[in-house]
């Protein structure tokens, strides 16, 4: 696909959002300013072990109504994010032909909570209830679900590459918009708190009994979580821009973070090099800061090599958890709100910075920063790489 101009920003609409510290702007943007954190503590997935999670507690939309197929709890997130775009969404359907909106989604997990429960109501030898359907955990269904309930008919698909999922779908959108392909695009992430992903991870031995703390000395695992979050992408001027994207794909190992940090460090360096911007124009850094030994440690490395003096940093999976392949989106939709209301989400932690790595200018108090590009970062398993540079246009 070849991109008319690739130098070409795009612009973010406001994000609609939900996630565990909420589902509305004010609300969200309160808890990341104030470093307030939306973990509650449950065993419902790990019986016998309590985990804090990132559990969206507002109510969501009520599926009863739906055509059964699109009954799960993955599209009642996206549901109550597309409620949230409003006018936003209203206008863009509006203005353009259907055939020329399109859908890209990243998400992990789609719809398997459906199967576990389906599962666990018959067994595994019985016949599935009858209205379970293999669809709701199918990887494209959260697309196809999105461009069913709004009637389009442009492209439509579902990205999955673990963690930087819902990044790599931005990522995707800005080539469709910028190879003549849409108009416009609904884009993001979605990813549903399951059994199967909180006992994966904690088979690798990757979860923390504790609220994460993210380059801690004392770091011992992530928390997990579950959120939404949707822009409506087009190639109008003005507002908050997606401004460079930058992937890379360093496949190192299955599940760890290649050490060095060089796939990290080529992501960043891809974005900047798109945008046509130097690090040090980036006011604010969204890290990946999982909490995992190894992922903060490559990741300060790659920072550390990208810039002469590293910009504000802080990780919102403390405040979180993480959101697996919605994080990306979300995280994204963090940096639009820390664009637009002028501030930086504060790191959480314990305050005691891991002295083996490289010192990064963590955000753990309130500041008068005035933000205008913030860079983002998604690491997933098998270096799956991605970088998202936005900015807020004068």
């Amino acid at each position: 696909m070849n991109e008319r101009h690739p130098h070409m920003p795009c612009r973010l609409s406001s994000p609609g959002v939900v996630c565990s510290l909420g589902d509305t702007h004010d609300t969200i943007a309160d808890a990341l300013f104030e470093g307030r954190r939306g973990l509650s503590v449950s065993d419902a997935y790990t019986p016998g072990r309590r985990l804090p999670l990132g559990s969206v507690l507002n109510d969501l939309p009520d599926d009863r109504d739906w055509p059964i197929h699109q009954r799960s709890r993955n599209n009642r997130l996206l549901a109550a994010a597309l409620e949230r775009l409003g006018d936003t969404l209203k206008t863009v359907l509006s203005r353009y032909p259907r055939s020329r909106i399109g859908v890209v989604i990243g998400t992990s997990t789609s719809g398997i909570g459906e199967t576990e429960r389906a599962l666990a109501l018959t067994g595994r030898d019985a016949p599935l209830p009858e209205n379970f359907r293999y669809a709701h955990q199918e990887l494209g269904d959260p697309a196809r679900f999105v461009a069913e309930r709004l009637g389009l008919e442009g492209p439509v698909y579902v990205l999955s590459t673990a963690c930087s999922s819902s990044a790599r779908a931005l990522a995707s959108a800005r080539r469709l918009l910028l190879a003549g392909e849409c108009d416009a695009v609904i884009t993001g992430g979605a990813d549903t708190l399951c059994r199967l992903t909180i006992n994966g991870f904690a088979s690798l031995e990757a979860v923390s009994d504790h609220p994460c703390l993210p380059f801690s000395a004392n770091r011992d695992g992530i928390n997990l979580g579950e959120a939404a979050a949707l822009f409506v992408m087009t190639r109008d001027p003005g507002g908050i821009q997606l401004e460079g994207v930058g992937e890379s794909a360093d496949a190192y190992h299955v599940s760890a973070p290649r050490p060095d940090g060089s796939g990290a460090l080529a992501a960043m360096q891809a974005a900047l090099r798109q945008a046509g911007r130097r690090a040090d124009q980036v006011d604010y850094l969204n890290l990946h800061g999982t909490g995992t030994p190894h992922n903060d440690s490559m990741e300060a490395r790659a920072i550390h090599e990208l810039f002469a003096s590293a910009p504000p940093c802080s990780s919102t999976k403390a405040l979180t958890g993480h959101t697996l392949g919605a994080a990306g989106a979300l995280e994204a939709a963090f940096c639009w709100l820390a664009l637009h209301y002028q501030q930086l989400p504060l790191h959480v932690y314990d305050e005691q910075y891991d002295p083996a790595l490289p010192p990064l200018p963590l955000v753990t108090r309130p500041d008068d920063a005035k933000p205008r590009l913030a860079l983002s970062n998604s690491f997933a398993f098998g270096g799956n790489n991605a970088a998202l540079l936005l900015g807020r246009m004068v």
